[in-house]
């Protein structure tokens, strides 16, 4: 355990050993994309899609052992238990921190398939990433806005048949997709030029997550509604916060909800009925989360008042990453 550095030295080790990780994963990772893009056989192509992912998971795994050795984090996490590695899920979560992706991926390793994110369809052309997400088969997508589609009302309902057609991939192995529904992370600034109902979220937002569903919602056997809450520290965090080790404890709840029935092929911006009914329901869901939070919150704090931060063994099982 390197703890006992001092926290400026502490982040600068975990970011060094974190980036040669990366770089290191990084040259087998590209090294199979460009076989992936010599040869024009699907079948060929796709098996080395899947090694391309097993790169991606044991990029993962060495994090976790970085993580392992250069934090002290307590975990309190629940709803694991009947989550399989071969069942398809998309994952809704708050958006509290950068380091949101890192707790992630350490949380849901080994029990679902690798977490993936739909990308806007521009992003295929960021240097190096773009590639990867390409070769990683992350989903792009591109959404037409309603004032495009009064411009172009041809168009009305191609993004969904697009959207659709570039799913039929996940049809050959299970696939984890995540939305993070706020759009951006948390912090009271933008709360408040929001003007945000909620006390520890910023307004939803319904359109991505309805055309993903309407896309594949046939693909997918459950919805994970996930919280992430950082008990111990006040938004924004930032990922300097946990390379240094200052946040200490994680807190994670994973809730289960079954597929919308009747979604697949919906039409969220011209069908008025179904995105009032989905916005409902998402701003019914985000209700639940903002309780949960304050209480998530107020059950740390008072713990911390009496001596005992965290969470007591009877009362949650800490879970090793």
């Amino acid at each position: 355990m390197l703890t006992f550095l001092p926290a400026p030295i502490l982040g600068v080790t975990s970011l060094l050993f974190l980036g040669a990780n990366t770089i290191f994963w990084s040259v087998f990772l590209y090294f199979f994309v460009l076989l992936k893009l010599i040869f024009p056989i699907k079948k060929i192509r796709l098996f080395f899609s899947h090694i391309t992912v097993l790169c991606a998971k044991f990029w993962v795994e060495c994090n976790s052992v970085i993580f392992r050795i250069t934090q002290k984090m307590e975990w309190d996490i629940s709803g694991l238990e009947k989550l399989d590695k071969k069942k398809s899920y998309l994952l809704v979560s708050n958006h509290r921190s950068w380091a949101d992706i890192f707790v992630l991926q350490q949380v849901f390793k080994r029990h679902i398939p690798f977490l993936k994110f739909f990308l806007k369809q521009e992003l295929i052309w960021v240097p190096f990433l773009g590639l990867a997400w390409w070769a990683l088969d992350f989903p792009f997508m591109k959404r037409y806005s309603r004032e495009f589609l009064e411009k172009h009302p041809e168009l009305r309902g191609k993004d969904i048949l697009t959207t659709r057609k570039k799913c039929e991939k996940f049809k050959n192995s299970p696939v984890s997709i995540i939305n993070f529904l706020e759009g951006t992370r948390f912090n009271f600034e933008k709360k408040k030029k929001q003007n945000s109902p909620f006390t520890h979220l910023l307004k939803p937002k319904a359109g991505g997550m309805a055309l993903v569903l309407s896309s594949m919602g046939d693909y997918l056997t459950n919805i994970l509604d996930i919280t992430i809450v950082y008990p111990g520290n006040q938004p924004p965090h930032k990922i300097w916060d946990l390379l240094k080790g200052k946040i200490p404890n994680i807190t994670v709840r994973i809730d289960m909800l079954p597929i919308p029935q009747n979604i697949t092929a919906k039409d969220y911006s011209e069908d008025s009925t179904f995105r009032k009914n989905f916005q409902q329901w998402i701003n019914d869901m985000w209700k639940k989360k903002d309780t949960q939070i304050d209480s998530i919150i107020k059950k740390y704090q008072s713990q911390a008042v009496i001596g005992t931060p965290g969470i007591s063994k009877d009362e949650s099982r800490p879970v090793n990453t």
